[in-house]
């Protein structure tokens, strides 16, 4: 069981050597039997004489006592006697321990080895496993404990030859405590009825939330309204995209071509190059997460994104879908926002369905499920944008802080402001415009200064204001 616990991807890591391998290490003593009537019946029969005969199957004491039920539960299968060799036999009155049928459920769901013996075998072990962390005694513990000892002598075939461990991943959660962090109570009144909670806010912004929070790190977390509250209007960024989108589409009559590939280099605006690098960008850093069974790291970057796509991408593009006299560069902007997200319904099917699947219809027009599609996984992304463009982002947030703290408002116009560090030397010249562009509407001045640390006088602020 230690050997076969090395196979094993945990999630939090620390339980892996820790509390689960101290708990094998003290291998508690386990009794099979317990003194119960709703459960399993052992199937131990002894004899008049002392002798012990533990029945293999239904057909088997069929063919020992000649009776056959419908149901083998107590009382009716207490009833059942036989006699071998002149000695009578008896069921013991003893019941199984549930954990053992607990830990059997690999296999024994499937009726394996009577039925289902090429569909067991193809699947096991099986991919991840997940309880709460009181299971890590319990049932992860059972599991592990009835399989290794199976595939240790055989019992599943070319399957337990190669995995001796019935799963290869654990995510362990932590508790739900009410929003006061103490134990959730009726008499308490401490929490809100989760079938409340989803019909207010959505089931996917509950989802999300638990999905996000310290839970899926084997902590515990306290369920507030207010959290709960935030990310559906997080979430809610998506649907004024959407809307945003298909408003404008409309009335030019844009139409999906059926294309969901990567357009990176069909792309010549900066803020369309960004966007889809950026959406790459997180679906990598969502793909390593989940590869990880690590739910934290594979949603923390998505609500940012959302904030990065809508308050900026959308919001800096917004003229480009008025009337222009560049439809090429209207249309890019039309095939980047959708392609942006379409794709956005693909990576969050399994954090949010219902919006995914909602969105993904909506924009392609699809009838299959965007939970029967393959995971897609991501395009290109151009490093050197999205250096600049965060560069710039920091540098016109910085300066609006300086505005802030000078009292000086955004509408009122400054003569120039100097960017320190802010876009590399060997960015294209029409791309360095494009984004001094920007600085200057961002911040409100008549003329962008790029300077290096060298160049400046100070090394501490990346946005200089020169009234």
């Amino acid at each position: 069981m230690m050997e076969q616990n090395e196979h094993i991807n945990w999630f939090p890591a620390h339980l892996k050597h820790g509390r689960f391998a101290k708990n094998i290490e003290q291998a508690p003593d386990w009794n099979l039997s317990r003194d119960r009537f709703w459960a399993t019946a052992m199937p131990v029969w002894k004899g008049d004489r002392g002798t012990v005969k533990v029945v293999g199957s239904y057909a088997e004491l069929k063919e020992l006592s000649g009776v056959e039920l419908d149901d083998y539960h107590r009382p009716w299968v207490d009833e059942i006697t036989f006699e071998i060799d002149g000695e009578t036999f008896t069921r013991i009155d003893k019941v199984l321990d549930c954990w053992f049928e607990s830990g059997s459920m690999p296999f024994a769901q499937l009726h394996y080895p009577f039925e289902n013996k090429e569909k067991f075998e193809q699947n096991y072990p099986a991919d991840f496993i997940v309880e709460y962390i009181g299971q890590v005694r319990a049932w992860f513990y059972y599991v592990h404990a009835v399989n290794a000892a199976l595939a240790e002598i055989g019992a599943f075939g070319e399957a337990g030859a190669q995995h001796k461990n019935a799963y290869s991943n654990v995510i362990t959660t932590g508790v739900v405590a009410g929003n006061d962090g103490r134990k959730m109570s009726k008499s308490l009144g401490n929490f809100t009825d989760p079938n409340e909670l989803m019909d207010k806010f959505s089931a996917d912004s509950l989802r999300f939330l638990l999905l996000s929070s310290p839970l899926t790190n084997g902590e515990n977390f306290a369920l507030a309204d207010k959290d709960v509250m935030d990310v559906a209007r997080k979430l809610g960024m998506i649907w004024n995209m959407y809307d945003f989108f298909t408003m404008y589409a409309e009335v030019d009559g844009w139409e999906f071509n059926g294309d969901i590939s990567d357009p990176l280099h069909d792309l010549t605006n900066p803020l369309d190059i960004w966007i889809v690098s950026r959406l790459h960008q997180l679906i990598t850093e969502v793909e390593r997460g989940l590869n990880n069974y690590n739910l934290q790291d594979a949603t923390k970057p998505i609500l940012p994104f959302l904030d990065d796509a809508s308050n900026w991408y959308v919001r800096r593009s917004r003229r480009r879908f008025w009337k222009s006299e560049d439809d090429g560069d209207k249309n890019d902007a039309y095939r980047t926002l959708h392609y942006v997200l379409v794709r956005l319904s693909y990576m969050l099917a399994p954090f949010t369905p219902f919006l995914a699947e909602e969105l993904y219809h909506n924009l392609t027009g699809d009838n299959e499920s965007i939970h029967l599609k393959d995971w897609l996984p991501a395009g290109e992304i151009d490093n050197s944008m999205l250096r600049d463009m965060n560069a710039l982002r920091t540098a016109v947030n910085d300066g609006l802080s300086k505005r802030a703290s000078e009292g000086i408002k955004v509408r009122q116009p400054l003569a120039s402001v100097k960017l320190i560090n802010t876009i590399s030397q060997d960015t294209p010249a029409e791309v360095a415009q494009f984004l001094i562009d920007i600085a200057k509407d961002e911040l409100n001045v008549k003329s962008v200064e790029i300077v290096t640390d060298s160049e400046s006088e100070s090394r501490r602020n990346r946005a200089l204001f020169m009234t």
